[in-house]
Formats: C-alpha cells, structure tokens, sequence
C-alpha cells in the first residue's frame, strides 16, 4: 500500500524528471519545494508546511491566493466566450482600456499581450515605427540602465541593465544602451542625494548627446528599480529624466510591470513623481497572476501616427493570447477589489509600519541600508558597514533560510549583477492583514538578530 510519505516523495522525483525550473541551478540535495495551496498571504506546500510568501509569488499577487470572485469571472467569461483574436474586440478588453484610463489619470490607447517582457517589446517597436513615420526614421536606439530588468526576451534583455541575465545568451538586439542608475546609498561622499540624482540624470542627457541625439528613440525605466535591488530615485531624478527626454524629442517608457496597480502606495509608481509618461507597460498585478496578461498603454498622439492610411503605417503586430477575454475579467475584477477592499491605501500603510518597525537594521553590523516605497522593501547586506562591501552569496543565503525556517519566504535579486546579489526583498501580497505585517516583522527579526 503506497503511504502518503512515498506520494510526496513520487511527486518530487517526477518533478526532478520532467520540470525544468526557472532561473534555478540543479541542486540533487535540494529540491524545489512544490505548492499545494494559496489563501491570503499564505501558501501551503505538498507536505503541509505553510509559509507566508512575502514575494507575492514573482512581485504579481497583489490580492493575495485563494480570491473565489476571480475564478469566478475567469469562470463565467470562458462560459460566455473563451477566446477573441485581438484583430477583433471583446466587451471585457473595452471595459478594462477605459478602466485602465481613469486609473492612469490620463488618456492612452491600450495594446494586450501576455507579459511583461511582451509590453516591453511591444513598446520598443511603437517607438521605432512612430518615429519612421514621423520623418524621423533615424531614431532607433533605447537608453536603459545598468542593474534595471525589463524582461526575457531578446529585445527586452538587451535593454535589462543585469550581466548575469545576459550571460551566455548575446548577441542580443542591437540599439539599446545603458547609463548608471541612481544608487543613493552607494553615491559619492559629500554629495548630497538631490546633487546625485541629478548627476544621473544628466548622464542621460550626455548620452542621448554622445549618441547623437536623432538617433535615440526613448528611454525605458521603471519608477524605481525593483530585482535589481530596490534602488529609488530622488523625485527630482524621474522629473529630470521627462525633462531630458521632451527637451531631445525622445520617448519616455514606463515599465510599471512591478511597481503597478498598489505596490508603491500609488496606482502606479511614477504616479509617487508627478510625471506623465509617453508609453506605460503594466503585467503582473494587473490580474494579481490569477490569468496572463499585459499592456502596453500609448499616448493618443502617438497613436495617430498609426492612422495613416499608407501601406504597412500600421501596427504589424499580433499576439495569439493577448487581451484574452477571461484574462480581461479577472484583471477587471482584480481592480474592483483592490479599490473595494482600499488596498492601495493599505499598501501605503503596510509599508510604512515594515520600514519603521525595520529600520534598526541598518544598525546590525551586515546590513549597509534599509529602503523602501510603498509595501515594497529592500535590505542590502554588506560585508564591511565602512567599505561597503557586498555580502557574500553564502551570508545573503543564511538570512533566506532562517526566514524560510520561520515560515516566511523572501526573496533577493538573484543573478543580476556579479558581487551585487546581496539584497533581501520583501514584496507581499497589499492584501496582507495586520497580524500577518507582524509576522513578517517577528521572522525578520529575528533571522538577522540569530546573524550577527
């Protein structure tokens, strides 16, 4: 008679057989752990452990696991009409453009594809094209930069500014380029954060100068870096950046694929700097993952150029799942919760409890800074308080094990940058409630206090 013991152990073999993890070296002594179940912040795994999973899943499950109204509409909408190629229209992609809108503040034209690597490309040839057909056809370069991740793809990982992802895979797209990002705790001594961020900003400018300037097409940038280590700018570096980028008549990209829909305490993240960007691309919390989908949103003037009735002026692009129908409930859905519930708000307020209840770690002799925005927080481990000095892989890893021990998963930009994966990341789902805010507090806590 097969135990339930040697069940769970068949599932693990079967796993080590046939599935290929992502991102994940094979290691035979330690096998992935394998999930059962998700209610709120908790998930379970296939051999009943619980453990809150203070990563949302991939930086996406906003809402939380386990939300019955999303299976719903998921449900009810493949009842109706499961499937719509988006050469055509559907009333739930209708719907979520203009919610979407009024969520921007703004007035876009909204492009569906499946992920956020998918937006970003999808944003990269909106830019080429609108130039060509704006009698700029030289435009064809992107500005990004270093430690920045935008997606997967060979478009988008040549415009992610993370070595490690690249290894091994360039030669990728040509035309994208990288300038330094705004790293506030590592700027030089002596200067202060405003005089550092514009500095950065700058360097942009002398890019887009260097390069000369009718051959850039736009800038992509998330509103703060997330995977690469939670690096967030002064509000004046992102108004800088707009500044630069209207002043050369360059494309000013958003990647919102994180830092969308709550996890700042705004909406959207660039929301927390007041600018107004050309292109937005949003995946991820837009459904808080229960159903892939992304957008690219585009400025209606943009979007004019995409009118003419000349041959191939417009958009030649197809995505054989994008904007599907049930994926455009759920994120409909996803977005009546989070502003039923008011969990932007509470996101905002999360937050702050985390940081404040957090910041006397910046006095543990391996922690050089505590940062964070909204319910998103970043601890950056060090060798040396004084050099500064990037904890080895073997310390950063202590800390994930000891939380996970506890019953809490972190996580931590993993494979960006060499000598430079040394942050410990917390982004839990908005819909944590307040004893779960403690419990992520307590294990912290106490992982680095065991650490010293």
């Amino acid at each position: 008679m097969t135990t339930v013991k040697q069940e769970e152990q068949t599932l693990v073999e079967k796993d080590r057989q046939n599935v290929w993890h992502h991102i994940s070296p094979y290691m035979e002594k330690s096998p992935p752990m394998i999930w059962a179940k998700g209610e709120g912040a908790w998930v379970t795994d296939h051999e009943g452990n619980r453990y809150l999973d203070g990563m949302s899943g991939l930086w996406c499950v906003n809402v939380g696991y386990g939300r019955e109204e999303l299976a719903k509409a998921a449900y009810d909408q493949m009842k109706e009409l499961c499937y719509v190629p988006m050469t055509q229209g559907h009333e739930p992609a209708i719907e979520l453009a203009e919610k979407l809108n009024e969520w921007l503040d703004d007035d876009y034209q909204i492009f569906y594809s499946n992920s956020g690597s998918d937006a970003n490309e999808v944003a990269f040839k909106i830019a080429r094209q609108y130039h060509q057909q704006n009698g700029e056809g030289s435009r064809y370069k992107f500005i990004s930069r270093y430690r920045a991740y935008h997606g997967g793809s060979m478009g988008a990982l040549a415009a992610t500014g993370q070595a490690l992802r690249k290894y091994k895979y360039e030669p990728l797209a040509p035309g994208f380029l990288h300038t330094a990002p705004p790293d506030n705790y590592r700027r030089p001594k002596g200067m202060s954060v405003e005089e550092y961020n514009i500095m950065r900003a700058e360097e942009i400018e002398q890019k887009i100068i260097w390069e000369q300037e009718e051959t850039i097409a736009g800038v992509i940038m998330e509103p703060l870096i997330t995977g690469g280590g939670i690096l967030i700018p002064d509000p004046v570096y992102v108004q800088k950046v707009q500044e630069i980028c209207d002043k050369h008549g360059v494309l000013l990209i958003i990647d919102e694929v994180i830092c969308g829909f709550g996890r700042t305490g705004k909406k959207f993240g660039h929301q927390n700097f007041g600018i107004k960007p050309d292109i937005v691309t949003m995946a991820k919390g837009l459904t808080s993952a229960y159903l892939p989908l992304s957008v690219t949103a585009v400025r209606k003037d943009i979007y004019e150029k995409f009118k003419d009735s000349a041959e191939n002026s417009h958009f030649r692009h197809v995505n054989t799942f994008g904007g599907n129908p049930a994926a455009c409930a759920v994120a409909l859905k996803n977005l009546e919760i989070i502003e039923r519930e008011g969990l932007v708000e509470q996101a905002d307020r999360h937050g702050e409890r985390l940081r404040k209840e957090l910041a006397h770690l910046a006095d543990h002799p391996h922690v050089g800074d505590v940062r964070g925005i909204g319910f998103l927080l970043g601890i950056e481990m060090v060798e040396d308080k004084e050099t500064r000095e990037p904890a080895s892989a073997a310390r950063v890893g202590k800390i994930i094990a000891d939380c996970k021990a506890n019953g809490l998963i972190v996580g931590k930009n993993g494979d960006t940058v060499a000598g430079y994966n040394n942050i410990i990341t917390l982004s839990p789902p908005l819909s944590c409630t307040d004893e779960d805010v403690d419990f992520i507090i307590s294990v912290v806590k106490k992982a680095f206090e065991e650490n010293k």
